[in-house]
């Protein structure tokens, strides 16, 4: 097996440079998924490309709301292998939407270029997650190529909206697809993500009263009075926090409950009191709350700062629920999926398989909360998600596009072609 990828590596680093050549934004990620439809296809497997207009979404309870995105441009595609083998069935999959790359002068290189220098690839996308996408699909290039098929039906996914919603993800489900296992390779370093947390965005509209800032002291500016929401929403994740340390799994990490202001647009005029602000949040949690309890948590700690505020107590900002409504989530210990995994990585990498702690959402939380499928979160390393100069470690793919082999071999099982 170890051969078969050595011998395709090149073409892989290949497809890989290609991959992140596609800026594949949310909302724009269907060129991207017509290419790797036509790759599926290519390689013999059943395709199956829909929209998430082509699913009953809206019905499902865990479908978090689509702000200003067309569900029918949102592509997913699921790629079948099925010889009607006795093996245990697996879902590998991945995501291909990535968060915008910011001002491109701040990039060493161009964030779209897919430069491979020292060993590494820099873009957007290279780390997360295309990187574990690349490894997935040639794992099972090199069993092919080293004479073997699986013996179980195996689908490949690659879904969009992992980094605003998870929605991408779910259309999977309720479309149908079921499997004994999943394994998704998000760029964990080679560790298995043991524990999650989940996450809840929401958008606060804040107003204001514009005048002339000669007479500043008679109106009120939205750009403050949101200011005084954001150190509200300060003060309250440093109270969650303070109780996190009861949490049995997150009780050893510092602050794992990030609350974050991504973005921020207000006002009209320099020499005006802003009439209008907005902020786009996220807010985390822990395993022992729900997306629901932190929602209710969100709309007191508004009321409480708004309350307190002359002008805000009169005119309350709007909040709206704008993405991610997510569970957090467990991979409990013990599973036979993570046996298999641990027996894998022992052999492509001659280390034993350590977990970790994510204080960032991952897909499988469908899976294994909504599903009742074990799910799996491991994969290569790299540097910088979401960061400038965002970087994957060729040789961890290598190694990584191995243990996945052999995780699918031992897991599916193998007949001989």
């Amino acid at each position: 097996m170890s051969s078969a990828i050595d011998r395709n590596f090149d073409k892989q680093v290949a497809f890989l440079q290609r991959l992140v050549q596609f800026r594949s934004l949310r909302g724009e990620e269907a060129p991207v998924q017509q290419w790797l439809a036509s790759q599926f296809a290519e390689r013999g497997y059943k395709v199956d490309e829909f929209s998430l207009a082509d699913v009953k979404l809206h019905e499902h309870p865990k479908a978090a709301p689509m702000d200003n995105i067309d569900p029918a441009g949102s592509r997913q595609v699921v790629a079948t292998y099925d010889n009607n083998g006795h093996g245990r069935s697996l879902i590998l999959q991945g995501h291909i939407d990535v968060v915008p790359e910011g001002p491109v002068d701040l990039w060493s290189d161009p964030p779209y270029a897919a430069v491979v220098r020292d060993g590494w690839m820099f873009g957007r996308g290279a780390q997360d997650m295309k990187s574990g996408v690349s490894a997935m699909i040639f794992a099972l290039d090199a069993i092919r190529a080293a004479g073997y098929a699986p013996d179980a039906r195996i689908h490949l996914q690659t879904v969009t909206e992992e980094e605003s919603t998870g929605n991408g993800a779910l259309s999977t489900l309720v479309r149908g697809y079921r499997a004994d296992a999943c394994l998704i390779p998000e760029p964990t370093g080679h560790t298995l993500t043991r524990a999650q947390v989940g996450a809840v965005w929401f958008r606060l509209r804040v107003r204001g009263t514009p005048v002339h800032v000669a007479y500043a002291q008679t109106g009120t500016s939205a750009i403050l009075s949101a200011t005084h929401l954001i150190r509200a929403f300060q003060e309250y994740t440093k109270t969650l926090n303070a109780k996190a340390v009861e949490d049995s799994w997150f009780k050893d990490v510092k602050d794992p409950i990030k609350f974050n202001v991504g973005i921020i647009k207000g006002g009209d005029w320099a020499s005006s009191t802003a009439a209008w602000c907005e902020l786009d949040c996220r807010l985390g949690l822990l395993p022992n709350s729900s997306p629901q309890e932190a929602m209710r948590g969100i709309e007191q700690c508004l009321a409480e700062a708004q309350k307190n505020d002359t002008f805000l107590s009169e005119n309350p900002a709007e909040l709206v629920w704008s993405g991610f409504q997510a569970d957090a989530a467990v991979c409990e210990p013990g599973s036979a999926a993570e046996g298999v995994l641990g027996v894998a990585h022992q052999t492509a990498f001659g280390a034993t398989l350590e977990d970790r702690l994510s204080t960032a959402v991952n897909d499988t939380r469908y899976y294994c909360v909504d599903y009742g499928i074990p799910a799996l979160c491991y994969g290569p390393y790299g540097i910088g998600p979401h960061a400038f100069n965002e970087r994957v470690e060729l040789e961890s793919i290598r190694k990584t596009t191995l243990s996945i082999a052999l995780f699918v071999a031992n897991w599916c099982g193998l007949r001989k072609l």
